[in-house]
């Protein structure tokens, strides 16, 4: 508040009273109310202020000195909850955001700003996110609530913030990025397949803050040792980092890192990488909610795919379960028709797989895994002239927010547990129990038949109520979103 004696102003104590602002020359007339909308640290909680307000006479405009235009869709936002059509055609999220910043009311904003839950069968393509130096994606990295996302391009790692606002580039010291974790909120593990190590980057800060490397003082032979995979997380403090690293002549393990000092904390799943079946792990993930880490590897050549799948304690260091295939089990009824791709939906403790050569997707129940736990998805209720899915090789899978999406050559598939009740929104673990039992699944292709030909999915990642996804050979980082009508329930 400028210009104005403080000794003649006292605080409004009715939300209906009346508050006038000049902002950057123009009236603009409200309730208390309404600017106490933005929260009570807000500055605009702040100017809910009145001259005299004992007296008949009108309250003197408090005066600010910034853009009326801008303010006036800020004061729209605090009236109806929601921003006016207009306002993204008339400014930039960037604009809106320093401003919203400026007031204290940014929480608003992002409410507004924010995508609804990300529904697959309604996600629509919004926005590609380009960096300005070497475009091409070789790793993403997801916000896992705020819908933000780092993409590795080259030897760089782009930053973009909840608003897809591009907030930073750091160079590393590798020459292409091949794995990329966020570790915590501003740090970043990344790895390559050309450099030995695992190093960690600060994001916001551009610096290096360390590096771990697999050493091993009785064999010699370990050394140089590439970074395959990382599975990380920033929970809590003490969540350890797990990478995967193969020698120069295939020998691997798993390496659990100490947050705290950036040391090896222990070694498990030490293999001599002489096959498919001992190689170094494609992908690893963090089961926390069973104190497993889930690891898997795929070989690709000219008579198929062959690969395994094992679930570490890393307390142990002992696997706990795994399969190979081909050849899963005497009782397999599918030999020879091995996985393209695997990942864990960690909500509804379940494995996910699909096919390389059938192209089916199938599901095990990580409550009930044994010699051939798997369960082949059958679609229901499906659409007649819906496009074939195609065959599985070239494949990649990525569960999220209780939804299996598939990327592959015919196009990015969904597959969704089949709800009882409208508007239920997560499964108990009984009745998720009971619908991989059933079967009770339904498949939709996400994108359209031009969108598929833009090239094959290489990678996806998904964060908040986003999916980014990579495609090989072009440049930026697609991003899906759902959309409101998404949230509607159908009278039908």
């Amino acid at each position: 508040m400028e210009g104005r004696d403080s000794s003649h102003v006292t605080l409004a104590s009715q939300p209906n009273d009346r508050v006038v602002l000049d902002v950057g020359g123009k009236l603009f007339e409200t309730t208390v109310a309404t600017l106490q909308s933005g929260g009570p640290d807000s500055l605009l909680a702040a100017l809910c202020l009145r001259a005299n307000p004992d007296s008949d006479e009108e309250p003197s405009p408090v005066f600010i000195d910034r853009d009326p235009e801008i303010f006036s869709t800020l004061l729209s936002l605090l009236r109806s909850g929601c921003l006016p059509s207009s306002a993204l055609s008339r400014f930039s999220k960037q604009d809106l955001l320093e401003e919203a910043l400026y007031y204290g009311v940014e929480a608003r904003l992002r409410s507004a700003l924010s995508p609804p839950p990300l529904v697959g069968f309604d996600a629509t393509l919004v926005a590609n996110l380009r960096p300005a130096s070497d475009g091409f994606p070789t790793a993403l990295s997801a916000g896992c609530e705020d819908g933000s996302v780092w993409v590795a391009h080259g030897g760089q790692i782009s930053a973009y913030d909840w608003s897809l606002a591009h907030t930073g580039t750091v160079r590393t010291h590798l020459d292409e990025i091949t794995a990329l974790q966020r570790v915590w909120p501003e740090v970043a593990a990344a790895g390559s397949l050309d450099s030995p190590g695992i190093h960690f980057y600060d994001v916001s800060g551009g610096r290096h803050v360390g590096s771990v490397h697999w050493s091993d003082p009785g064999d010699h032979r370990v050394y140089k040792a590439r970074v395959t995979a990382i599975a990380a997380g920033w929970s809590g403090p003490d969540d350890p980092v797990y990478a995967a690293f193969e020698c120069p002549h295939r020998e691997n393990c798993i390496l659990a890192v100490d947050p705290a000092t950036l040391r090896e904390a222990a070694a498990i799943g030490r293999q001599s990488g002489s096959g498919a079946k001992a190689a170094a792990p494609g992908r690893l993930v963090h089961v926390r909610e069973r104190g497993l880490v889930f690891a898997a590897a795929v070989s690709a050549g000219a008579f198929g795919y062959a690969g395994y799948m094992r679930l570490w304690d890393p307390r142990s260091g002992e696997a706990v379960w795994e399969t190979n295939e081909p050849g899963a089990g005497s009782s397999s009824r599918r030999f020879g028709d091995s996985f393209a791709d695997a990942d864990v939906d960690r909500e509804g403790s379940a494995i996910y797989k699909v096919c390389w050569r059938s192209g089916d997707v199938a599901v095990a129940d990580m409550r009930r895994l044994g010699e051939d736990p798997w369960v082949y998805l059958d679609e229901r209720s499906a659409a007649a002239g819906m496009r074939s899915a195609g065959e599985g090789a070239n494949s990649v899978l990525h569960c999220y927010n209780n939804q299996v999406f598939v990327g592959r050559e015919a196009g990015l598939e969904v597959w969704s547990q089949i709800m009882d009740k409208e508007g239920e929104g997560r499964r108990s673990e009984r009745e998720t129990e009971a619908a991989v039992c059933e079967n009770a699944f339904r498949r939709i292709f996400v994108d359209k038949e031009e969108d598929a030909r833009r090239g094959l999915i290489k990678a996806m990642e998904g964060g908040g109520d986003r999916l980014f996804l990579s495609r090989e050979g072009v440049e930026g980082v697609e991003v899906w979103e759902s959309s409101d009508l998404s949230r509607a329930i159908s009278l039908l």
